[in-house]
């Protein structure tokens, strides 16, 4: 059957066009995708359970979340009513599962949602399924509507993901993410650790996570309205996989390592919000033309020159998007789950990145190099290409990469964050939290009873450990390795004072010049940092420093 299909495509590509063609295969692997679920759901048992389902959970530090389908087949499109409930009595209290016996225990939310599979390999290629639900103020079968509801102290909202953390033996690199791209992104989802139940089965270890959409505690966007500059946001993209509903197709190819276009690869964009079914004809049209003018104002742009792009793009927000990007050397960054938004012209005109789907990172995988600490992954299309992979990392980063003036900001940036919450041993502090809070209750062991995985690959780990403190450890050093390589690349010493930091507060800005004034006045070296003072590096501080941090602030140049 490999073989017919391999033939097929072999046979199209010599008659059709390569749009066409594309269109065709999509279909096709839609078609098996559907047979192969269907397969694996008879084969797996309804609602695939994990390999033990007789693990017992007595308490837990975790919130316990009980989903309840009455035993329908949970589908991966159409969403189901379900009953959900859960219980969590606050930080630093146990949870527990009789609630018979142990009666007052605090619901953090119980009623009705509509309840469906979610998730792209993370489903397919996972034993262990993620979940997408909607709280409903009623059964769908009674005409219920979604509701805005608190979950676990994470701000109302309708939309709602259950993360299955499985491929990530450590459960915990999404949330690893997230927290040390917080800082500085306009947002970064929020995550919390639970133990599921399904149809009164444990199920294991999830997280209840937000979901990158419009709303008051996520991204804060208008919905766009039919003209003038209500048009103009808020909407919400992402570049993705051509097997599911391509809604626009950039007029620029992706490039190689070294800037060559791969004229039969194409940069492909779903429209997340509103959905693109709702859309006007002049919205799309609207939101199309910004798309294109940004990505031309890239494409046109040739160094050494300014380059025209920042009227279209955030250019910090660009920049923070790839330090976590890289940092984590997520092998399926930039050309899958690349989410970006837009607001009103009045608010932001330009376009802003979100991070998002960061399992596969901090070297777990084990294709494109994804467990190598010394490569960039922007740079990474030869190596997708050569596989003949059609999501291919879209051009902007490396025409962004070509910038001398954006390589200056991101090096700046990526110094700002390695004294701040990207330290190694602030990174390593909270991998330390992360695994106990795993760990202090046993969540993790009885994760491990009902997916017993230490010790077996599971697609597509590049290591594979022993246990869960192995997992960290293998986990811990990769992130070691990962900092040092990007510090040379970057030009950063960990080890030196930043100069101009004069205050020490980890940024250089107009009141390091206060600072350093009052001290060269006065003389109270208070909180001074006096060889961060020496500005100009002439072994002593004095005004020609003030000069020099002036200058430095007004011009970017030492």
């Amino acid at each position: 059957m490999v073989f017919e299909l391999r033939l097929f495509f072999v046979i199209l590509r010599q008659q059709m066009a390569f749009n066409l063609l594309m269109k065709m295969k999509r279909m096709i692997l839609l078609v098996l995708a559907v047979l192969a679920l269907t397969g694996s759901a008879l084969a797996a048992g309804k609602n695939f359970p994990p390999d033990n389902k007789n693990v017992k959970l007595t308490s837990t530090n975790l919130p316990i979340v009980w989903i309840n389908v009455n035993g329908q087949t949970i589908d991966r499109y159409e969403r189901i009513t379900a009953r959900m409930k859960i219980i969590y009595n606050g930080a630093g209290r146990l949870n527990y599962a009789d609630t018979v016996a142990i009666p007052g225990q605090n619901i953090d939310y119980e009623g009705y949602v509509a309840l469906r599979y979610r998730g792209s390999s993370s489903f397919s290629s996972s034993d262990k399924k993620p979940y997408s639900f909607r709280p409903l103020d009623k059964p769908l079968e009674e005409g219920g509507e979604k509701k805005k509801v608190n979950i676990l102290g994470m701000g109302k909202d309708n939309n709602w993901a259950i993360i299955a953390p499985y491929a990530d033996k450590s459960m915990m690199r999404d949330l690893l993410a997230y927290e040390l791209a917080r800082p500085w992104m306009e947002y970064s989802p929020q995550g919390r650790y639970c133990e599921l139940f399904l149809d009164n089965i444990y199920y294991g270890v999830y997280i209840m996570m937000e979901v990158v959409s419009k709303g008051k505690h996520r991204l804060n966007l208008s919905d766009p309205g039919e003209s003038g500059d209500e048009i103009t946001g808020g909407y919400i993209m992402e570049v993705n996989r051509v097997e599911n509903e391509v809604t626009y197709t950039s007029n620029y190819h992706p490039v190689s390592k070294t800037g060559v276009p791969y004229n039969y690869r194409y940069i492909n964009f779903q429209y997340k919000s509103p959905d693109y079914e709702d859309l006007t004809a002049d919205q799309i049209s609207y939101i199309n033309g910004q798309i294109d003018k940004m990505e031309k104002s890239l494409w046109t742009y040739m160094p050494p020159k300014q380059g025209r792009y920042s009227e279209y793009l955030d250019v910090t927000n660009f920049i923070d998007y790839q330090i976590i990007q890289e940092l984590s050397h997520n092998v399926d960054g930039y050309r899958l789950s690349g989410k970006f938004f837009k607001r009103r012209d009045s608010e932001d005109p330009r376009f802003k990145m979100v991070v998002w789907d960061m399992n596969l990172t901090f070297g777990n995988a084990n294709y494109y190099d994804g467990w190598c600490t010394d490569n960039w992954i922007y740079e990474n299309n030869d190596i997708i290409n050569s596989a003949d992979d059609p999501h291919l990392v879209p051009f902007w980063w490396y025409k962004l990469n070509t910038d001398p003036n954006y390589v200056f900001a991101l090096k700046a940036r990526w110094a700002q964050c390695r004294r701040a919450n990207m330290r190694e041993d602030h990174i390593m502090a909270l991998v330390d939290s992360l695994a106990h809070v795993l760990t202090v209750n046993n969540a993790e062991s009885r994760n491990y009873r009902a997916w017993p995985r230490w010790g077996r690959y599971v697609w597509p780990n590049y290591y594979v450990a022993a246990n869960f403190a192995d997992e960290v450890a293998w986990l811990k050093q990769w992130i070691r390795d990962r900092l040092a390589w990007m510090d040379e690349q970057l030009g950063f010493d960990p080890n030196a004072h930043e100069r101009g930091d004069v205050n020490g507060d980890d940024v250089v800005d107009i009141n390091d010049v206060t600072a350093l004034i009052d001290y060269l006045m006065n003389g109270n070296a208070d909180g001074i940092d006096v060889d961060a003072a020496d500005c100009n590096q002439d072994g002593d501080a004095a005004i020609s420093d003030v000069t020099a941090l002036t200058d430095y602030l007004l011009s970017g140049n030492w």
